[in-house]
């Protein structure tokens, strides 16, 4: 039995290109391919620093995505779905340059927001 293409994404954004809620990532990788081993005590080091940093990008992601969806959905899938260019441009329907190119865009953009947020 083929494992099907389309899975449920806990990092994508549902909406009306995802019919049914579900994601049009490539199949995952092996588990555990490529991990680094985390020892517990590392795993349990909490920062309320860290916290604030999240909740900063998390706005900054927002709103590039009010400005420019594409680009904000290039982000959630290279730097939190850990795809490749030419796997975030499968997903999007567009180019790899287009994907370097929004990529590019949009880490500069959030790094002007995070340093005025700062």
């Amino acid at each position: 039995m083929a494992e099907p293409r389309s899975l449920l994404c806990p990092v994508c954004t549902v909406d009306a290109t995802h019919p049914g809620g579900f994601c049009a990532l490539p199949p995952l990788r092996k588990a555990g391919r490529g991990a680094q081993p985390v020892s517990l005590d590392e795993s349990l080091v909490v920062s309320p620093t860290h916290s604030t940093d999240l909740v900063a990008v998390d706005d900054a992601l927002k709103a590039l995505a009010k400005v420019d969806g594409r680009k904000a959905q290039v982000v959630e899938l290279r730097f939190f779905g850990g795809l490749t260019v030419e796997e975030s441009a499968e997903v999007l329907k567009v180019s790899p340059e287009t994907v370097r190119r929004d990529w590019k865009l949009a880490k500069v953009w959030l790094l002007r927001e995070l340093s005025q947020a700062g």
